[in-house]
């Protein structure tokens, strides 16, 4: 039982209107396994992320939840009033009934334990993101399904921002469906990643999948060959100086 996935899509299709958004696409997630998602902008990869949650029907395939499974969910827009006066901690609360205790713990998990008093409207894009993770933690969740954590986030703190997520995935051996569309920070923490483009192109572990031709289909010739690379160096270089200097966008889809 333990081996089986925490969450499971297969066959799914979604239509919107005439067009079909997503093709017989497969999915699991099993604990304590990162699954990235990827792929161009309108390639389906939020609207996927709802059928499975059960947040959008399906028009074809089935989605198998484990019972009772508890879901952290970090969806890719959240908006706030400015005008609000809400802080940290408050806003991290309203996900349900918490202690003031398990909120701080939260908090300091993510680091920004600090924050806790601050007005939300003041926090930086890498903060509000972590306070969105510390938000999502409080259920202790078994899976956790974040869309496009690293928005809004200059590149370092992306780099933070994924590290936090692997860090989370070995404390709490949570599963992880991520969605993101940066290749070489994502490649660097997944076990497994599935590019969507309306159907599963190619489906593998980062360091085989740069070479499916579907992927370089996808993203570029050049994006199978700079992932190896960096793959490559992300696993021999440990230097504090080494703030990759080689993104040449891959990830951010050309058309």
């Amino acid at each position: 039982m333990s081996d089986a996935p925490l969450i499971a899509g297969r066959g799914i299709v979604k239509r919107f209107e005439e067009r079909t958004v997503l093709d017989r696409v497969d999915v699991a997630v099993a604990p304590g396994e990162i699954v990235t998602l990827i792929g161009p902008n309108g390639a389906g990869k939020t609207v996927l992320l709802r059928a499975l949650l059960g947040l959008a029907g399906l028009d074809g395939g089935t989605v198998e939840r484990r019972a009772g499974l508890i879901v952290g969910y970090m969806p890719q827009k959240f908006a706030i009033d400015e005008n609000l006066p809400l802080r940290v901690g408050r806003f991290v609360g309203l996900a349900g009934r918490f202690a003031t205790a398990e909120i701080e713990k939260a908090l300091a998990e993510v680091g920004v334990a600090a924050r806790i008093d601050a007005p939300v409207q003041g926090l930086s894009g890498g903060e509000f993101q972590r306070v969105l993770l510390a938000r999502a933690l409080l259920r202790k969740p078994q899976l956790l399904v974040l869309d496009e954590p690293a928005q809004g986030v200059d590149v370092i703190g992306q780099d933070a921002l994924y590290d936090l997520v692997a860090n989370v995935r070995d404390t709490h051996g949570c599963g992880v469906l991520l969605v993101s569309h940066d290749l070489h920070l994502v490649m660097a923490r997944s076990d497994r990643v599935l590019c969507l483009n309306g159907h599963v192109c190619c489906t593998g572990r980062p360091e085989t999948i740069g070479k499916d031709p579907a992927f370089a289909e996808l993203f570029g010739a050049r994006a199978g060959e700079s992932l190896a690379l960096y793959r490559h160096r992300h696993d021999h270089v440990h230097d504090a100086h080494d703030h990759h200097h080689h993104h040449d966008h891959a990830g951010h889809t050309h058309g």
